[in-house]
């Protein structure tokens, strides 16, 4: 039984999700978001299943208001623009739910590649405290707390991840999607933010 490829060539990179002055690709930004759910099994069961039910859930919301309305939601800005003018509301707070998870996981990968002798539920605890601490009760923080312990090792991931693939490879492909995603994400914390239409 041969090998599956490396995680980086079976989904869409979020460096590929076009951006125009309108905003951000709907599709290919949705595509590039399922594939980072895969992600999630690579880092092993259980290990954030919390975020990733939401992330999961709240792509679903953005694509069935895209489903409803694609012809005013070719990119994410005017999806929520056209939704809110009609007085609706759920595919922007999925978006706005999804934003801060993405967040969540941009800023833990850009720990594990800013600081390499890091383990990683060291990066996904300092992420954790910087961008979803704030939005959850007590109990969910407790959670969170033993799932962040939960998570690989390092050395362990990478293996996962680049499926015996060339390093060099990996470090680049992971560069390039991790930098499209920190200008998503960027970009749609700004305009959810400076639009008041929710807090990421």
């Amino acid at each position: 039984m041969s090998e599956p490829p490396p995680y980086f060539e079976t989904i869409t990179s979020f460096a590929n999700v076009p951006i125009t002055e309108d905003g951000v690709n709907t599709i290919s930004f949705l595509e590039a978001s399922d594939g980072l759910v895969k992600l999630f099994d690579l880092l092993g069961s259980g290990v954030f299943g919390f975020v990733q039910a939401d992330i999961r859930g709240n792509i679903e919301g953005v694509r069935s208001r895209y489903r409803d309305a694609s012809a005013s939601s070719v990119t994410l800005e005017n999806l929520v623009r056209s939704e809110t003018s009609q007085g609706h509301r759920h595919g922007t707070g999925c978006l706005v739910r999804l934003t801060r998870g993405l967040l969540f996981l941009c800023k833990a990968f850009q720990h594990m590649q800013n600081d390499p002798s890091v383990e990683l539920h060291v990066c996904f605890k300092r992420s954790y405290d910087e961008v979803l601490k704030h939005h959850h009760t007590f109990v969910v923080r407790s959670l969170a707390v033993v799932a962040v312990r939960a998570a690989p090792y390092r050395r362990d991931f990478i293996a996962r991840i680049s499926q015996g693939g060339d390093r060099e490879t990996f470090d680049l492909e992971l560069t390039k999607w991790l930098g499209g995603l920190d200008v998503i994400v960027k970009r749609l914390k700004a305009f959810i933010e400076e639009g008041e239409y929710g807090k990421v």
